[in-house]
Parts: C-alpha cells; structure tokens; sequence
C-alpha cells in the first residue's frame, strides 16, 4: 500500500495549486486528479480560499471564461458545493471534463434526467466512454428505470467489471430490487477494487448501521469520507453515530461541516443545538455503551445467521424471530414446537453462547418483537395502518435506533406512547419528536396524549 499511495503524496507536495487553478487550457482528467490529491492536504483550506476568490470573481464580472468556469466548478463540485458548481458549469462548454463533473454536479441536485444528457455529452466530447456510460445508468436507475440501467450497464461488461463503479451500479440495481444481500456482496466487490469508493462505503455503512454493526459503520463512514466531494448524508449519519456513542466533539464538527457547506440544512442545524445541550449532560458512559451493544445484539433477527433450515422454520413457525426472542422463551417451550428436537436445541444453545446469551435467560421480560399494541375492535383498514412497521416512515437514523431501544416495531406501538415516554429516551430530543410527529400527521395519526 505504501508504494501505490507514495505517488499522490508526491504530487501533493510538488504541484502549486494556485498555477493548477489558473493555468490556462481545458481542465484535463490529470488536472482534476492533482487537485483531488491536493484537498487531502494541509492545503484544503487554502484551496477552498482561492475557489472562493474565483468564485467572487464571476459573481462581480458576471462571467468567466469557458475554460476558467469548468476549473471553477470541479472545484466547487469536490468542495461539497454542488448547487454552486452547477452555476459556473453553466458558462463552460466544449470540454469533456467539465461535462462529466457537471453531470456529477446535477445527479447530486438529484436532476437525474439532466445528469444522464451531461454524461451523454461527455462521451461524445471524448471523455472515458466506459465510465460516462456507467454513470449514465446510475441516473437511469435513479429515475427508476431498472431494466433500461441494467441494459446499459451490460453493455460495457467487458471492461467495466474490472472497475469499481461497475459493481457499485450493480449493486444499487439490485437494491433497489429488494436483493439486500445481493446489492451488499457487489457493494464490497466495489469496496475490495477502489478502498476510497465513497459511495459503495456510504451505502455499506447503512447496511451496518441498520444491522446494529455501529464500529463498522463509523469505520465506514469516516472511510468515506477520506476523499471529495464531501457526501452530506455520510456527513450527517457519523454526525449521529457519534452522538450515540457520546462522541460529542466529533458529532459537533460533522454538522458544523455540513452547516458549512449546506448553511440552510435545518436539520444539521437541530441536531447542533441538541448536541450543545446534551454535552452538559452527565451519562455513565460505560453503562449506555454496554446497554447500547445487548441492545443490538437482542435486536439481530436470526435470519442473519447460520441455522439448519428446520430450525429456521420451526422458529419462525413460532413467532420467534429475533436472539432477544430466543432469551425470552424456554428450552421446554421450544421442544413442544412442532419438528424441534434436541439438534435444534443445540444449534440454537450454540448460537446464543456465541453471542453470551442462553436460552430462557430474559423470560417474564415480555417478548422483544411482540406488539406492544393490540388493534381490536377496528376495520380492517385501520387494523392495517396500525401494524405497518415502522421502517415505512423512512424515519432518521436518529429516530429509528430510539424507536429500536424502546422495542418499537408498529405504527400501532408508536401511538400508544406519549411525547413524554419518547423524550424519556437517550439521544431522543425535540428534534426527533418534531420529526415522528410530521411522519404521523402524514397520515392522519398522532401520539397519544397529543
């Protein structure tokens, strides 16, 4: 690894970035390469500050020229300011490097139609035609047009697959497909070519951070975000990691870096203010940590494991989904499960040791996975609307890993506590009752007591 990274730190030290902002001629790929090497230095801010002088330059000239705008906004593009680059793109023409990172620009606005037209007019200019194309299935899929996407990104099989974007593409198809599993093993491919692939480690992270790997999850987080542009959402969900692992200081600078770059994200600006009055407050941190971890782990659904297939359907034949079910049941009650015998004892025994738990160990706790609200006496409509998971509210990352430590899992769960009950949980502050409560008015639910 030192001999692959030896040559960046070369360039880093070498090149003067303010004769590669101003140089004249197009912006080539070597040139965007440098000063990506160049904004993982000491450099960074003085970077920034020659962008920002560029950039009042046009403002108060009204514009630049060509090849000057396309500088300016790959710049603007790796410093985490896509609305920005969009604008100065919109004086370059003619040059293929800044067609593609004005594509780059637009699919982070999320204007997919426009991004897939840019990446188009980057082919045609002469920019890498693999990766234009690649690019242009991501918008394609992007705009839920999965079979469209795949076809394209099946039409530069023969080289593309030794690339990382390849698998990373693949992978979102197959996300969006609903084959987690499948999408995650492309993910890694992506990862295991290309360590520094920001988007394949973001979308990993997730995976992580929604299974309860919080370590992993910050480990990717942080790894994506090693090199530009700056990924707000990665920005934001390390942000509240932190938080939940008491890291105030680290959780603090990432919304203050996102407030830098986006200074009209309210939510980033919430949660600021919620880490500033949380970081007076006094929490054995020791005791959350351990809590946070059992937590997780009663929380896995034992689909993620190894098990025999009799096993897993006597299990699941009993309502038993999850490791915290498996401490909430006895040996006794398993064994009067229809096909469970004394094997299935075991691999269950087994499993359970590997993670310090055993079998009954939790009994009379109340069933993690069971509905703590019952809907009766309502039609079948509500009855429906009240055992929607939670997971369709598409809640913060915040939001779902409290709902996760109060044991909630249904819409129906979730309206029988009270504001009062919710603030109650660690990390769980006004910002994210204000956001439950706008989810539930969505459709027409509320708190109870609200």
């Amino acid at each position: 690894m030192s001999q692959l990274a030896s040559p960046d730190k070369v360039v880093a030290e070498t090149v003067d970035f303010k004769s590669l902002i101003h140089k004249s001629g197009p912006f080539t790929v070597d040139d965007v390469r440098q000063l990506d090497n160049l904004l993982a230095t000491p450099h960074l801010a003085e970077i920034r500050q020659e962008f920002i002088a560029l950039q009042r330059e046009s403002s108060s000239s009204g514009k630049l020229a060509p090849d000057l705008a396309a500088r300016l906004g790959v710049g603007l593009y790796l410093l985490g300011h896509p609305r920005e680059a969009e604008r100065a793109f919109s004086s370059a023409s003619g040059n293929a490097v800044a067609a593609f990172y004005h594509g780059m620009a637009l699919s982070a606005l999320e204007r997919h139609e426009q991004a897939e037209a840019s990446f188009a007019e980057a082919a045609k200019l002469g920019y890498d035609k693999v990766e234009a194309t690649m690019r242009r299935a991501g918008e394609l899929r992007a705009q839920n047009k999965l079979t469209e996407a795949e076809a394209m990104l099946r039409s530069v099989v023969n080289e593309g697959a030794r690339r990382a974007e390849y698998s990373y593409q693949m992978g979102s198809i197959r996300a969006d497909r609903g084959d987690t599993y499948g999408a995650i093993e492309y993910f890694e491919r992506a990862v295991d070519m290309d360590p520094r692939h920001s988007r394949a480690l973001f979308r990993l992270a997730v995976e992580n951070a929604t299974r309860g790997n919080d370590s992993e999850a910050i480990r990717l987080y942080e790894q994506a975000l090693s090199r530009p542009p700056i990924h707000l959402g990665a920005l934001m969900n390390l942000g509240l990691m932190y938080e939940d692992d008491q890291n105030y200081r680290a959780a603090a600078f990432c919304f203050r870096r996102v407030l830098e770059v986006d200074p009209n994200n309210e939510r980033a600006r919430l949660y600021l203010k919620d880490i500033e009055a949380a970081s007076d407050m006094y929490y054995d941190e020791d005791a959350a940590r351990d809590v946070a971890k059992m937590e997780a782990i009663l929380a896995r659904p034992i689909s993620d494991f190894e098990l025999s297939v009799r096993s897993r359907n006597c299990l699941e034949a009993m309502n038993v989904n999850t490791l915290g079910d498996l401490t909430q049941v006895t040996e006794d009650e398993l064994l009067n499960g229809r096909n469970f015998g004394e094997t299935s004892l075991r691999e269950v025994r087994d499993l359970l040791g590997a993670h310090g738990l055993r079998v009954g160990q939790n009994v009379g706790m109340g069933r993690m996975r069971e509905p703590l609200f019952t809907p009766t006496a309502m039609s079948p409509q509500e009855q429906a609307v009240q055992v929607t998971p939670l997971s369709d509210l598409n809640l913060s990352v915040r939001a779902r890993k409290c709902m996760s430590r109060l044991g909630l899992t249904t819409l129906g769960d979730l309206i029988q506590k009270t504001p009062d009950e919710l603030l109650g949980s660690r990390n769980f502050g006004v910002t994210s009752l204000n956001e439950i409560r706008a989810k539930l008015a969505e459709i027409n639910l509320k708190l109870r007591n609200d």
